[in-house]
């Protein structure tokens, strides 16, 4: 029986290309998400949304998926606990609604520098203006991610 089988440098560098590539990507993946994320927390500290409590720009979160059968993929996304970052990345209307109090048995605010209860609040509907920051953020740094991607391919090779 007679077998061939090649075993010069050139074959096996070929053979590792897809392993390294793969390595490189996930790499570069997790600097352009950091990069994003920083972004998207300048945004939601004054650069879009005026920062309240820090409570959203706090919930931004990453996740790098390295499969080797789908490559690599980034998630960024908010914590689901934070209600309110959908309304502001896209807009949207609050419909009208009440407050009620529930653990007491009347609600206390100021109007005026006054102090003033309540039993409920009826609360109109209140339009809120897209105010994007995760997909601005995105848009903003799209070239920048297609370049250096392409770059850590072109590097390995």
């Amino acid at each position: 029986m007679f077998d061939v089988s090649l075993n010069d440098p050139a074959s096996a560098a070929l053979a590792a290309l897809p392993e390294r590539i793969g390595a490189a990507l996930a790499a570069k993946a997790g600097t352009l998400a950091a990069a994003l994320q920083a972004k998207i927390e300048q945004k939601l500290s004054g650069g879009v949304l005026q920062t309240k409590s820090g409570v959203l720009a706090g919930s931004i979160a990453v996740a790098i998926d390295d499969d080797a059968s789908a490559g690599v993929s980034v998630r960024l996304f908010t914590s689901p606990d934070v209600k309110y970052a959908a309304i502001h990345e896209f807009g949207g209307t609050i419909p009208p609604h009440q407050i009620v109090p529930d653990k007491a048995r009347a609600l206390a605010f100021l109007i005026g520098g006054k102090q003033v209860f309540a039993a409920r609040v009826q609360i109109p509907a209140v339009t809120m203006p897209e105010r994007s920051y995760m997909r601005a953020s995105l848009k903003e740094m799209a070239d920048q991610i297609r370049n250096e991607i392409a770059a850590a391919v072109i590097d390995v090779q």
